[in-house]
C-alpha cells in the first residue's frame, strides 16, 4: 500500500536536508505530510507541517498557497485525532491565507464537518448555508455540500425529512460518475434509514462496501463493514465480523510498517546531513591548519625544521588520541542505545504482546495508543529524558505490573500508594519503572509462576520493593545474565541494592532497596 511512497519520502527528505530555498523546503515538508497522513501517521504528519511553517513568511504573498495548504493539513490531522478546537483554529488560518475561491469553499466544508463532529450543529449549518450555493457549476462539490447540509440538519432534528436532499446528492454523483461521492452518499443514506427502514439501510451499506472496495479505501470498507455487522441478519454477522477484523489488523500492520519506515528514512536523512556538516567543518579546520603550517615553514625553513617536525609528530599523536576517544564515545553511545532499545522498545512490545495474548476484551484504541506511545519513545531513543507526564506514578506502576497478569498468573500489589512516591525524583522513578518492567518480563518468560506478589514500603528514608513468586526460581548463574544485568546497573545508578534469594526451595524472592 505504501511501497511506492518510500522512494518519494526518501527523496523529499533528502531535498529538505540539502536545499537552501526556504519555499522549496516548506513545500517538500508538505509533500511528506501527505504521504504520512495517507499512511495513518497523523502525529508524524503534524510534525512535518509544523516544520514546514518555520520556513514560510506570512508577510510574503508567494508563500500564501503553501501556508493555506499547511494549515488545512493541520486541520485534517487534528480532526482525525479528535482535537476539534485545534482543527477549527487551523481551518480559520487556512481560509485566511487561501487565494483560491474553490479551495476556500473546500476548507469551509471541512470546518463545518468538525463542528458537526463536535455536535455543534448550529455553527455547522451556518457554514453550510453560506457555501451551499456558491460555485453551483461544480456539480460534485455541490453534491458534497448538499448531502453534508441535509445530514447535519437531520442530526440536529431527527424528525427532519432529509431524504429528498440526500437522494438528490446521490443522483448528481451517479450522473457525474463519482465513485467517492457515491461512497459518501451510501454511508449517509444507510445511517438515515437505519431507524426507519432497516432493510433499505442494509442495502445502502452493501452498496457502500462494494464502492469502497472498488476505490480501494480501507477506512471506508471498515465503516461499511461496521454498518453491515449492525444491520445484517444474525447468520451473516459472523462473516462480516471476520472480514472486519482481518481488514483492521492488516490496515494497522501496514500503517505501523509505514510509520517505522518513514521514521527510519527521516533518521538516515538527518544523520547524513549532520555527517556532511561535520565533514565540512573538519575539512575547513584541516585546511586552516595546513595554511598556517606552510606559512611558518616558508618563513624559517631551516630554523623551524626541527620544531615543525616535533609539531607534526604531536599533531599525529593528538589526532590518534582524538580518534580513539571518538571511537570509545561511539561505542558507549551504541551500548546506551542498545540498552534503551531493550528497556523501552523490546520490553514495551513484550508488555503489549502479553496484554493482547491474555485478554479477550481488548480495547483497540487503548492498544493503538500504547503502540503510538512506544513509537514516539522509539523516535527519541537517543535522548536522555524520562517521560512521566500525564499519569500519577503509582497508577502507572500498577498498570505496568497488572498488564502481565493472565488467566494462569495472578499479580498482587501491596503498598503502592501516591504518598510512597512523593519524595522520589523523576530520574529515579524512570529507572524504577524499567527495573520493574524487566523483572516482570523475566517472570513472564521464565518463571512459570501462578502467583506474584510485589510489595512496596517506605522505611527509614529508604524505599524497599519485595518481589516474590511461586515459579521454578532461578540459579545464581542465571540471576545476572542479559536483561537482569541491566537491572543491576540501574540499581547502581540510583545508589540502590538488589538482592536475589535463590536458596528457597520453590519460587523466587528479590529485594530492591534505594534511598529517597
Amino acid at each position: 500500500m505504501y511501497k511506492n511512497n518510500d522512494s518519494a519520502f526518501y527523496y523529499f527528505s533528502k531535498l529538505v536536508a540539502n536545499s537552501k530555498d526556504s519555499l522549496q523546503i516548506a513545500i517538500s515538508y508538505n509533500y511528506l505530510y501527505v504521504m504520512q497522513f495517507d499512511a495513518g501517521d497523523y502525529f508524524g504528519s503534524q510534525e512535518s507541517l509544523l516544520t514546514s511553517l518555520r520556513f514560510l513568511n506570512p508577510n510574503n504573498s508567494k508563500h500564501f498557497d503553501c501556508l493555506s495548504s499547511n494549515y488545512n493539513g493541520l486541520g485534517r490531522s487534528s480532526s482525525y485525532l479528535k482535537n476539534y478546537n485545534d482543527a477549527i483554529t487551523y481551518y480559520d488560518a487556512a481560509i485566511k491565507f487561501s487565494t483560491n475561491k474553490n479551495l476556500k469553499l473546500l476548507i469551509s466544508n471541512n470546518e463545518a464537518l468538525v463542528y458537526r463532529n463536535k455536535e455543534d450543529y448550529p455553527k455547522a449549518l451556518k457554514i453550510y448555508k453560506e457555501i451551499l450555493h456558491k460555485n453551483p457549476k461544480n456539480k460534485i462539490e455541490y453534491a458534497r455540500k448538499l448531502t453534508n447540509f441535509a445530514f447535519t440538519k437531520w442530526l440536529q432534528s431527527p424528525g427532519y425529512n432529509a431524504e429528498p436532499e440526500l437522494l438528490e446528492a446521490l443522483h448528481i454523483r451517479e450522473k457525474e460518475n463519482s465513485d467517492w461521492g457515491r461512497n459518501s452518499s451510501y454511508s449517509h443514506l444507510s445511517d438515515y434509514y437505519k431507524g426507519k427502514q432497516p432493510a433499505l439501510a442494509l442495502d445502502y451499506a452493501k452498496k457502500m462496501y462494494q464502492v469502497a472496495t472498488k476505490i480501494k479505501s480501507p477506512n471506508d470498507r471498515l465503516e461499511a463493514l461496521h454498518k453491515l455487522i449492525k444491520l445484517s441478519p444474525q447468520a451473516e454477522i459472523r462473516n462480516y465480523f471476520n472480514t472486519y477484523e482481518a481488514l483492521a489488523d492488516s490496515l494497522q500492520s501496514a500503517r505501523n510498517a509505514a510509520k517505522n519506515q518513514f521514521a527510519l528514512i527521516r533518521y538516515e536523512s538527518d544523520k547524513n546531513k549532520a555527517d556532511n556538516l561535520n565533514l565540512q567543518k573538519e575539512n575547513a579546520e584541516k585546511r586552516h591548519q595546513i595554511t598556517i603550517r606552510e606559512l611558518l615553514l616558508l618563513g624559517a625553513l631551516l630554523f623551524l625544521f626541527s620544531v615543525s617536525f616535533i609539531a607534526f609528530l604531536w599533531y599525529k599523536k593528538r589526532k590518534l588520541k582524538i580518534e580513539s576517544a571518538a571511537q570509545n564515545a561511539i561505542q558507549d553511545s551504541q551500548l546506551k542505545t542498545s540498552k534503551k532499545v531493550h528497556d523501552v522498545v523490546a520490553n514495551g512490545l513484550y508488555r503489549i504482546m502479553t496484554e493482547i495474548e491474555n485478554r479477550d476484551d481488548i480495547d483497540k484504541d487503548h492498544i493503538l495508543d500504547k503502540i503510538d506511545d512506544l513509537y514516539e519513545k522509539s523516535r527519541d531513543i537517543s535522548y536522555e529524558k524520562p517521560e512521566l507526564a500525564g499519569q500519577n506514578f503509582h497508577e502507572k506502576i500498577s498498570a505496568l505490573l497488572t498488564s502481565f497478569a493472565t488467566e494462569n498468573t495472578k499479580i498482587l500489589i501491596v503498598g503502592n500508594t501516591a504518598e510512597l512516591w512523593e519524595k522520589v525524583n523523576i530520574s529515579v522513578k524512570y529507572e524504577v519503572e524499567h527495573i520493574l518492567q524487566e523483572l516482570m518480563v523475566n517472570m513472564r518468560k521464565h518463571s512459570e509462576a501462578s502467583n506474584v506478589l510485589v510489595k512496596f514500603e517506605h522505611k527509614e528514608n529508604q524505599i524497599n520493593i519485595y518481589y516474590t513468586d511461586n515459579g521454578i526460581g532461578m540459579s545464581e548463574e542465571t540471576a545476572f545474565k542479559n536483561g537482569l544485568r541491566n537491572t543491576g546497573n540501574r540499581m547502581d545508578g540510583i545508589h540502590g541494592e538488589i538482592t536475589f534469594d535463590t536458596r528457597i526451595e520453590k519460587g523466587l524472592k528479590i529485594q530492591l532497596s534505594f534511598p529517597v
